[in-house]
């Protein structure tokens, strides 16, 4: 779940729980489907900001070394970037 996504569920959830009249929809407590919403919202927005945590990207690094054939000189290429997800 993005942020966006999180936010959306927990601006739903609180139209359900609070702006909407109860009892609009029959045999449906909008109060509960509302705060799960907000809930479930929540959870999603923490664990979105948990994954998206800089601190967790990682650094991968390659070396290879080549024997020039003309000149019989060793050439070594270091290369270094983020690991994405």
């Amino acid at each position: 779940m993005r942020i966006g996504s999180a936010i959306f569920l927990i601006a739903l959830g609180a139209i359900l729980a609070w702006a909407v009249t109860p009892g609009l929809i029959p045999n449906v407590d909008q109060t509960l489907v509302g705060y799960i919403l907000m809930a479930v919202g929540v959870i999603g927005l923490i664990a979105s900001l948990v994954m998206a945590n800089p601190g967790r990207s990682r650094r991968v690094s390659e070396s290879r070394s080549v024997v020039d054939p003309n000149t019989g000189e060793r050439i070594t290429r270091n290369e270094s970037r983020d690991g994405g997800v």
